[in-house]
């Protein structure tokens, strides 16, 4: 195995969910750029489809969109749920930056003949968006920064698009909060067994 692919599997490895950010990046906002354009340019896609679309809110921008779910999320619970996800929705807010993954179905419409495939594109869509996550995730790790994904779409959707002027089309699937991380990063996961995950048959 080769020291680039090492390099690559301990990277992917040594990511984490890091909830505890601060308001500061280790990198300028062009490298967060760079790194961003340069994951649209490498990451695969079914039919070279190239169907997501990645939004970066930074500074106000950033902090309004923590805003819009905590308006959002505010009907749907109440209580001590209602102080845990608001003290939750804090942390996001106090994060340096959020990075939206987004598909636009758009690409698949000239492939709307090959009748036998249609009922896969949405769900190659997620692996695809699933691909680019990951790689963000991993090289801004890489940099220094922590993140942690997080899913308040759809209750969040609509007013993205009013906010930001969305394309309509374009469907939010997730939503990257990145930052300095702050103490301890997380310890790593303990992992199954690979007895009943792996299986070579020659």
């Amino acid at each position: 195995m080769s020291a680039t692919t090492n390099t690559l599997i301990s990277a992917v490895a040594d990511r984490r969910s890091v909830y505890a950010l601060s308001n500061e990046s280790t990198i300028s906002d062009a490298r967060l750029e760079e790194i961003v354009q340069k994951v649209l340019l490498a990451a695969p896609s079914a039919f070279n489809t190239q169907s997501t679309r990645i939004v970066i809110l930074l500074g106000n921008n950033h902090r309004k969109l923590w805003d819009i779910a905590k308006t959002a999320v505010a009907p749907h619970v109440s209580g001590e749920q209602a102080k845990a996800t608001n003290a939750k929705l804090d942390a996001f807010q106090g994060a340096y930056a959020s990075i939206l993954f987004f598909e636009d179905p758009s690409p698949y419409e000239p492939l709307a003949g090959f009748k036998m495939y249609a009922d896969k594109f949405g769900g190659w869509r997620e692996q695809t968006s699933g691909m680019h996550q990951l790689l963000v995730w991993t090289a801004l790790e890489a940099e220094g920064l922590g993140a942690n994904v997080q899913h308040y779409n759809p209750l969040i959707d609509e007013e993205v698009r009013k906010t930001w002027n969305i394309n309509p089309k374009w469907q939010l699937l997730a939503q990257l909060v990145i930052g300095k991380p702050v103490g301890d990063l997380p310890l790593p996961k303990d992992k199954k067994s690979l007895e009943d995950r792996y299986r070579v048959i020659a």
